[in-house]
Protein backbone atom coordinates (compact mmCIF):
# COMPACT_ATOMS: atom_id res chain seq x y z
CA UNK A 1 0.00 0.00 0.00
CA UNK A 2 2.83 2.35 0.88
CA UNK A 3 4.52 1.61 -2.46
CA UNK A 4 1.24 2.13 -4.35
CA UNK A 5 0.66 5.42 -2.56
CA UNK A 6 4.24 6.59 -3.33
CA UNK A 7 3.94 5.62 -6.99
CA UNK A 8 0.60 7.42 -7.30
CA UNK A 9 2.05 10.56 -5.71
CA UNK A 10 5.06 10.46 -8.02
CA UNK A 11 2.80 10.09 -11.05
CA UNK A 12 0.67 12.97 -9.88
CA UNK A 13 3.70 15.21 -9.48
CA UNK A 14 4.99 14.19 -12.93
CA UNK A 15 1.67 15.00 -14.57
CA UNK A 16 1.47 18.29 -12.69
CA UNK A 17 5.05 19.20 -13.71
CA UNK A 18 4.33 18.40 -17.34
CA UNK A 19 1.34 20.74 -17.28
CA UNK A 20 3.42 23.41 -15.60
CA UNK A 21 6.15 23.01 -18.23
CA UNK A 22 3.61 23.42 -21.01
CA UNK A 23 2.22 26.52 -19.35
CA UNK A 24 5.70 27.93 -18.80
CA UNK A 25 6.62 27.18 -22.40
CA UNK A 26 3.51 28.90 -23.68
CA UNK A 27 4.12 31.90 -21.42
CA UNK A 28 7.72 32.08 -22.58
CA UNK A 29 6.69 32.00 -26.25
CA UNK A 30 4.03 34.64 -25.66
CA UNK A 31 6.58 36.83 -23.86
CA UNK A 32 9.15 36.40 -26.64
CA UNK A 33 6.52 37.18 -29.30
CA UNK A 34 5.41 40.27 -27.40
CA UNK A 35 8.95 41.58 -27.08
CA UNK A 36 9.67 40.84 -30.75
CA UNK A 37 6.55 42.71 -31.78
CA UNK A 38 7.54 45.68 -29.62
CA UNK A 39 11.03 45.64 -31.14
CA UNK A 40 9.64 45.42 -34.66
CA UNK A 41 7.32 48.39 -34.07
CA UNK A 42 10.17 50.40 -32.60
CA UNK A 43 12.48 49.64 -35.53
CA UNK A 44 9.70 50.43 -38.01
CA UNK A 45 9.11 53.83 -36.38
CA UNK A 46 12.85 54.48 -36.30
CA UNK A 47 13.20 53.58 -39.98
CA UNK A 48 10.24 55.77 -40.92
CA UNK A 49 11.67 58.73 -39.00
CA UNK A 50 15.12 58.26 -40.56
CA UNK A 51 13.63 57.99 -44.06
CA UNK A 52 11.63 61.18 -43.55
CA UNK A 53 14.71 62.95 -42.23
CA UNK A 54 16.79 61.91 -45.24
CA UNK A 55 14.02 62.95 -47.63
CA UNK A 56 13.75 66.38 -45.99
CA UNK A 57 17.50 66.80 -46.07
CA UNK A 58 17.76 65.51 -49.62
CA UNK A 59 14.87 67.52 -51.09
CA UNK A 60 16.26 70.65 -49.49
CA UNK A 61 19.41 70.37 -51.60
CA UNK A 62 18.04 68.93 -54.84
CA UNK A 63 18.24 71.42 -57.71
CA UNK A 64 15.42 69.83 -59.75
CA UNK A 65 12.30 69.37 -57.62
CA UNK A 66 9.81 66.48 -57.95
CA UNK A 67 6.93 67.02 -60.34
CA UNK A 68 3.97 69.15 -59.20
CA UNK A 69 0.56 69.84 -60.72
CA UNK A 70 0.94 72.47 -63.48
CA UNK A 71 -2.23 74.47 -62.77
CA UNK A 72 -1.68 74.19 -59.01
CA UNK A 73 1.79 75.66 -59.47
CA UNK A 74 0.34 78.47 -61.58
CA UNK A 75 -2.25 79.33 -58.94
CA UNK A 76 0.37 79.43 -56.17
CA UNK A 77 2.91 81.49 -58.09
CA UNK A 78 0.50 83.99 -59.67
CA UNK A 79 -2.28 84.29 -57.10
CA UNK A 80 -3.38 87.70 -55.94
CA UNK A 81 -1.73 89.38 -58.91
CA UNK A 82 -4.26 90.94 -61.28
CA UNK A 83 -1.80 92.76 -63.50
CA UNK A 84 -1.95 92.37 -67.24
CA UNK A 85 1.24 90.30 -67.21
CA UNK A 86 -0.09 87.90 -64.54
CA UNK A 87 -3.32 87.31 -66.46
CA UNK A 88 -1.28 86.70 -69.60
CA UNK A 89 0.91 84.10 -67.85
CA UNK A 90 -2.13 82.34 -66.31
CA UNK A 91 -3.75 82.09 -69.75
CA UNK A 92 -0.51 80.62 -71.10
CA UNK A 93 -0.44 77.95 -68.38
CA UNK A 94 -4.06 77.01 -69.07
CA UNK A 95 -3.27 76.72 -72.78
CA UNK A 96 -0.36 74.40 -71.98
CA UNK A 97 -2.69 72.23 -69.94
CA UNK A 98 -5.59 72.00 -72.39
CA UNK A 99 -3.91 72.34 -75.80
CA UNK A 100 -0.50 70.76 -75.27
CA UNK A 101 -1.63 68.27 -72.58
CA UNK A 102 1.14 69.27 -70.18
CA UNK A 103 -0.08 68.21 -66.74
CA UNK A 104 2.96 68.53 -64.50
CA UNK A 105 6.03 70.66 -63.92
CA UNK A 106 9.45 70.13 -62.38
CA UNK A 107 10.88 73.30 -60.89
CA UNK A 108 14.54 74.00 -61.61
CA UNK A 109 16.70 76.01 -59.22
CA UNK A 110 16.67 79.68 -60.19
CA UNK A 111 20.28 80.60 -60.82
CA UNK A 112 22.40 81.39 -63.85
CA UNK A 113 22.92 77.69 -64.59
CA UNK A 114 19.15 77.23 -64.94
CA UNK A 115 18.96 76.38 -68.65
CA UNK A 116 22.05 74.13 -68.59
CA UNK A 117 20.62 72.29 -65.58
CA UNK A 118 17.20 71.82 -67.19
CA UNK A 119 18.70 70.54 -70.45
CA UNK A 120 21.27 68.21 -68.90
CA UNK A 121 18.82 66.80 -66.34
CA UNK A 122 16.46 65.74 -69.13
CA UNK A 123 19.25 64.22 -71.20
CA UNK A 124 20.35 62.13 -68.22
CA UNK A 125 16.86 61.24 -66.99
CA UNK A 126 15.79 60.11 -70.48
CA UNK A 127 18.95 58.06 -70.91
CA UNK A 128 19.94 59.89 -74.12
CA UNK A 129 23.32 58.66 -75.30
CA UNK A 130 26.39 60.69 -76.26
CA UNK A 131 26.21 62.85 -79.40
CA UNK A 132 27.74 61.13 -82.42
CA UNK A 133 30.79 63.39 -82.47
CA UNK A 134 31.51 62.64 -78.78
CA UNK A 135 31.48 58.93 -79.53
CA UNK A 136 34.18 59.44 -82.14
CA UNK A 137 36.47 61.59 -79.98
CA UNK A 138 37.81 61.37 -76.45
CA UNK A 139 36.37 64.49 -74.85
CA UNK A 140 38.92 64.23 -72.02
CA UNK A 141 41.60 65.33 -74.49
CA UNK A 142 39.79 68.47 -75.67
CA UNK A 143 41.38 70.83 -73.09
CA UNK A 144 44.83 69.48 -73.94
CA UNK A 145 44.20 69.79 -77.67
CA UNK A 146 42.95 73.37 -77.35
CA UNK A 147 45.86 74.44 -75.18
CA UNK A 148 48.78 72.67 -76.84
CA UNK A 149 47.78 71.71 -80.38
CA UNK A 150 45.94 74.93 -81.22
CA UNK A 151 48.01 77.22 -79.01
CA UNK A 152 45.11 78.86 -77.15
CA UNK A 153 47.09 80.04 -74.13
CA UNK A 154 44.33 82.51 -73.36
CA UNK A 155 42.34 79.58 -71.98
CA UNK A 156 44.00 80.40 -68.64
CA UNK A 157 41.50 83.26 -68.42
CA UNK A 158 38.61 80.79 -68.37
CA UNK A 159 36.24 81.49 -65.46
CA UNK A 160 34.34 78.72 -63.64
CA UNK A 161 31.00 80.35 -62.97
CA UNK A 162 30.62 81.72 -59.44
CA UNK A 163 34.21 80.71 -58.62
CA UNK A 164 35.54 83.30 -61.09
CA UNK A 165 38.69 81.22 -61.28
CA UNK A 166 41.45 82.09 -63.73
CA UNK A 167 45.11 81.16 -63.90
CA UNK A 168 47.51 78.38 -64.87
CA UNK A 169 45.43 75.72 -63.09
CA UNK A 170 42.49 76.26 -65.44
CA UNK A 171 43.64 73.34 -67.60
CA UNK A 172 43.59 70.88 -64.66
CA UNK A 173 40.18 72.07 -63.53
CA UNK A 174 38.79 71.75 -67.04
CA UNK A 175 40.11 68.21 -67.26
CA UNK A 176 38.27 67.29 -64.03
CA UNK A 177 35.07 68.85 -65.37
CA UNK A 178 35.32 66.81 -68.56
CA UNK A 179 35.91 63.64 -66.54
CA UNK A 180 32.80 64.34 -64.44
CA UNK A 181 30.70 64.88 -67.57
CA UNK A 182 31.91 61.72 -69.29
CA UNK A 183 31.49 59.54 -66.18
CA UNK A 184 28.02 60.84 -65.28
CA UNK A 185 26.72 60.71 -68.86
CA UNK A 186 28.04 57.18 -69.36
CA UNK A 187 26.40 56.01 -66.12
CA UNK A 188 23.05 57.62 -66.90
CA UNK A 189 22.84 56.26 -70.45
CA UNK A 190 23.79 52.75 -69.31
CA UNK A 191 20.93 52.44 -66.79
CA UNK A 192 17.91 50.85 -68.49
CA UNK A 193 15.45 50.97 -65.58
CA UNK A 194 13.65 54.34 -65.61
CA UNK A 195 13.15 54.50 -61.83
CA UNK A 196 16.76 53.59 -61.10
CA UNK A 197 17.96 56.22 -63.57
CA UNK A 198 15.69 58.79 -61.92
CA UNK A 199 17.20 58.03 -58.51
CA UNK A 200 20.68 58.41 -59.97
CA UNK A 201 19.74 61.83 -61.41
CA UNK A 202 18.25 62.98 -58.12
CA UNK A 203 21.46 62.10 -56.34
CA UNK A 204 23.63 63.76 -58.98
CA UNK A 205 21.64 66.98 -59.07
CA UNK A 206 21.73 67.35 -55.30
CA UNK A 207 25.54 67.54 -55.30
CA UNK A 208 26.21 71.19 -56.11
CA UNK A 209 29.95 70.81 -56.62
CA UNK A 210 29.58 67.91 -59.04
CA UNK A 211 26.74 69.38 -61.05
CA UNK A 212 28.64 72.66 -61.47
CA UNK A 213 31.47 70.64 -63.03
CA UNK A 214 29.00 69.27 -65.57
CA UNK A 215 27.86 72.76 -66.59
CA UNK A 216 31.42 74.03 -66.88
CA UNK A 217 32.24 71.04 -69.08
CA UNK A 218 29.32 71.90 -71.38
CA UNK A 219 30.48 75.52 -71.51
CA UNK A 220 33.97 74.40 -72.47
CA UNK A 221 32.64 72.12 -75.22
CA UNK A 222 30.77 75.14 -76.61
CA UNK A 223 34.00 77.13 -76.56
CA UNK A 224 35.94 74.33 -78.23
CA UNK A 225 33.44 74.08 -81.07
CA UNK A 226 33.51 77.84 -81.62
CA UNK A 227 37.32 77.68 -81.87
CA UNK A 228 37.04 74.87 -84.43
CA UNK A 229 34.39 76.74 -86.43
CA UNK A 230 36.40 79.97 -86.33
CA UNK A 231 39.46 78.24 -87.79
CA UNK A 232 37.39 76.59 -90.51
CA UNK A 233 35.74 79.90 -91.42
CA UNK A 234 39.13 81.59 -91.70
CA UNK A 235 40.44 78.81 -93.94
CA UNK A 236 37.11 78.45 -95.78
CA UNK A 237 37.37 74.70 -95.43
CA UNK A 238 33.71 73.68 -95.40
CA UNK A 239 30.18 74.92 -95.00
CA UNK A 240 29.18 75.47 -91.38
CA UNK A 241 25.73 75.86 -89.80
CA UNK A 242 24.43 79.44 -89.76
CA UNK A 243 24.52 79.55 -85.97
CA UNK A 244 28.30 80.01 -86.03
CA UNK A 245 27.95 83.00 -88.34
CA UNK A 246 25.38 84.47 -85.96
CA UNK A 247 27.62 83.91 -82.95
CA UNK A 248 30.72 85.42 -84.51
CA UNK A 249 28.82 88.30 -86.13
CA UNK A 250 28.25 89.92 -82.74
CA UNK A 251 30.66 92.68 -81.76
CA UNK A 252 30.99 91.05 -78.34
CA UNK A 253 31.98 87.64 -79.75
CA UNK A 254 33.79 88.25 -83.02
CA UNK A 255 36.39 85.61 -82.13
CA UNK A 256 36.66 82.72 -79.62
CA UNK A 257 38.52 84.79 -77.01
CA UNK A 258 35.88 87.54 -76.91
CA UNK A 259 33.15 84.88 -76.92
CA UNK A 260 34.71 83.33 -73.81
CA UNK A 261 35.47 86.61 -72.02
CA UNK A 262 32.19 88.42 -72.77
CA UNK A 263 29.71 85.54 -72.68
CA UNK A 264 30.78 82.11 -71.44
CA UNK A 265 32.73 83.33 -68.40
CA UNK A 266 29.61 85.07 -67.09
CA UNK A 267 27.36 81.99 -67.39
CA UNK A 268 26.74 80.60 -63.90
CA UNK A 269 27.88 83.83 -62.26
CA UNK A 270 26.31 87.07 -63.48
CA UNK A 271 24.92 85.95 -66.83
CA UNK A 272 23.13 83.15 -68.65
CA UNK A 273 22.98 81.69 -72.14
CA UNK A 274 21.43 83.92 -74.78
CA UNK A 275 19.14 82.61 -77.50
CA UNK A 276 21.84 82.38 -80.15
CA UNK A 277 23.92 80.33 -77.70
CA UNK A 278 20.95 78.04 -77.19
CA UNK A 279 21.24 77.20 -80.89
CA UNK A 280 24.83 76.13 -80.27
CA UNK A 281 23.85 74.12 -77.18
CA UNK A 282 21.25 72.05 -79.03
CA UNK A 283 23.58 71.56 -82.00
CA UNK A 284 26.46 70.26 -79.84
CA UNK A 285 24.35 67.96 -77.68
CA UNK A 286 22.40 66.79 -80.73
CA UNK A 287 19.01 67.32 -79.11
CA UNK A 288 15.99 69.25 -80.29
CA UNK A 289 15.27 71.77 -77.51
CA UNK A 290 11.64 72.87 -77.58
CA UNK A 291 10.88 75.87 -75.36
CA UNK A 292 7.48 77.23 -74.34
CA UNK A 293 7.95 80.97 -73.73
CA UNK A 294 4.93 81.96 -71.66
CA UNK A 295 5.55 85.71 -71.87
CA UNK A 296 5.26 85.34 -75.68
CA UNK A 297 1.88 83.60 -75.48
CA UNK A 298 -0.40 84.24 -78.49
CA UNK A 299 2.59 85.18 -80.67
CA UNK A 300 4.61 83.20 -83.21
CA UNK A 301 7.49 83.07 -80.70
CA UNK A 302 5.46 81.27 -78.04
CA UNK A 303 7.00 77.94 -79.03
CA UNK A 304 10.56 77.92 -80.36
CA UNK A 305 13.02 75.16 -81.18
CA UNK A 306 16.81 75.21 -80.89
CA UNK A 307 18.54 74.66 -83.21
CA UNK A 308 16.38 75.50 -86.24
CA UNK A 309 18.19 72.90 -88.32
CA UNK A 310 18.11 69.51 -86.64
CA UNK A 311 18.24 65.89 -87.71
CA UNK A 312 15.22 63.62 -87.51
CA UNK A 313 16.94 61.11 -85.21
CA UNK A 314 17.73 63.70 -82.55
CA UNK A 315 15.80 63.30 -79.29
CA UNK A 316 13.46 66.09 -78.19
CA UNK A 317 13.47 67.72 -74.77
CA UNK A 318 11.12 70.46 -73.56
CA UNK A 319 11.64 73.53 -71.40
CA UNK A 320 9.30 76.17 -70.05
CA UNK A 321 10.15 79.77 -69.21
CA UNK A 322 8.17 82.74 -68.01
CA UNK A 323 10.81 85.37 -68.76
CA UNK A 324 13.70 83.86 -70.80
CA UNK A 325 15.80 83.95 -67.62
CA UNK A 326 14.86 80.88 -65.60
CA UNK A 327 13.64 77.56 -66.98
CA UNK A 328 11.51 74.66 -65.71
CA UNK A 329 10.74 71.20 -67.08
CA UNK A 330 7.18 70.59 -68.41
CA UNK A 331 5.82 67.03 -68.27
Amino acid sequence: EVQSWTAATRRSFCLMWQKVKVQLGMSFLVTVFWYCRRLYNYLARLLKWWTSYLQRRFLKNVSVSPEVDLLGYCRREWKGDDTKQAKHIREAYEDLFWTYHIKYLRQVRRDNYSVLRAVLFQIFSQGISFPSWMKERDILKLPEKLLYSQGCNWIQQYSFGPERYTGPNAFGKLRKCMEALKTSWTEASSIKDHEERGNMCNMLFSDEIKEHKLYEAIKFVMLYEVVEAYEQMKNRQEHLPNLFSLLLARDSSSDPLSFMMNHLNAVGDSGRLEQVEMLLLGYLLEVKIKIYRLHKFNTENFQVTYPDEYKREWQEISLLTEDDRFYHIPI
